[in-house]
């Protein structure tokens, strides 16, 4: 068995349980969910770009494509966005519901709606 199903059924069900934890009362639930979501779409690039193993895209002098089989850089450029991305966003996330949680004093969601004055 190649290793694109079982990465099709990996990123369904880190999609699954990040849908379900970002459902949850819990802030720190979210968090979590906000990072199980971020690994998922890194690795589904990954698995749609296929696992090809090839020499860096690098051309010879003096030709115009390169020889065998190589590999695409691009993918990898759009992780390692997607990298920096979401750690921003996990890191903006973190302080915000640090803050929320100093001023309400309470992880759920619900208590934090019955400060609404």
């Amino acid at each position: 068995m190649t290793a694109e199903p079982l990465l099709a059924i990996l990123v369904g069900v880190l999609f699954a349980t990040a849908t379900y934890l970002m459902l949850r009362r819990s802030l720190v639930k979210l968090v979590i969910g906000l990072i199980l979501l971020s690994n998922a779409a890194n690795l589904l690039i990954f698995a749609t770009s296929g696992l090809t193993r090839g020499a860096p895209p690098l051309i010879p002098e003096g030709m115009l494509t390169p020889d065998g089989v190589v590999a695409d850089p691009l993918p990898q450029a759009l992780i390692l966005t997607a990298i920096v991305i979401s750690f921003g966003v996990l890191a903006f996330a973190v302080v915000l519901i640090h803050r929320a949680y100093e001023v309400v004093g309470a992880d759920d969601l619900d208590e934090m709606k019955d400060t609404d004055t």
